[in-house]
């Protein structure tokens, strides 16, 4: 079996043909929700500067729950100082070197100035313990305690392999409709009661975004007198 081969780089994420292999049809890797993240920081939070809101990649939320040295690696992640929001992808993962070795994908949405987690799982309560455990490490990296609300009213998938469809599309849902578009001066609901979540369009749109961006790349490429390797991606940054 061939190794994969790389397929875009974008900024500090990295996709390969497995990564867009399972965007297509199958559970979402790391990398492609870290690249989700990361086009949502470079594409939609720009246009919000007074925004204070965190998106935490799989890989490091995974070192907050399996570290076995909190107090030193807590210097990796970011300065939550002025954060007001923090989101975490949740594996299911008990593999202290491998991200990608969980089987379920959930979301945290923490409300660092309420000092409340909101849980979405599309899967009724399958992250329930993984996530009391990020929640738990959170707050005391942050030196806060935070109460856990598991949303019940999360849409659930219909398959096993959707769960990071619906971290990706109940991400940019919440920190759109609910966070960055919210007026200042009403109480915002977090409850995804009626939310309907269209995997296969999420699965679409996603796939559409990583060729444009590829595209873009190339044509970068193809311009640039100081093109790299031809067996290097696609690049954006």
């Amino acid at each position: 079996m061939s190794p994969p081969k790389p397929y875009l780089s974008y900024y500090d994420i990295r996709l390969d043909t497995e990564d867009i292999k399972a965007l297509k049809h199958d559970w979402l890797t790391d990398s492609a929700i870290a690249f989700w993240e990361e086009w949502l920081e470079r594409e939609i939070l720009p246009k919000f500067p007074q925004a204070r809101i965190v998106l935490l990649r799989p890989v490091v939320s995974h070192l907050l729950m399996q570290t076995t040295d909190l107090k030193n690696d807590a210097s990796a992640l970011p300065d939550f100082r002025k954060v007001t929001h923090i989101f975490l992808p949740i594996s299911d993962s008990r593999d202290r070197w491998n991200a990608d070795s969980g089987s379920h994908w959930s979301l945290l949405l923490v409300s660092v100035i309420d000092r409340v987690a909101f849980h979405y799982d599309s899967l009724g309560g399958s992250n329930f313990t993984a996530a009391r455990r990020g929640v738990e490490r959170l707050s005391w990296v942050l030196g806060v305690p935070l109460r856990f609300h598991q949303l019940e009213d999360t849409p659930q998938q219909e398959n096993s392999k959707d769960c990071g469809v619906f971290v990706c599309i109940l991400m940019r849902h919440l920190l759109l409709k609910r966070l960055l578009n919210a007026n200042s001066n009403e109480k915002v609901s977090m409850s995804m009661a009626g939310k309907m979540v269209d995997s296969r369009g999420g699965r679409k749109e996603m796939l559409k975004i990583v060729e444009s961006l590829r595209k873009e790349g190339e044509r970068r490429r193809s311009a640039s007198p100081f093109a790299g390797s031809s067996n290097d991606p696609p690049r954006i940054d």
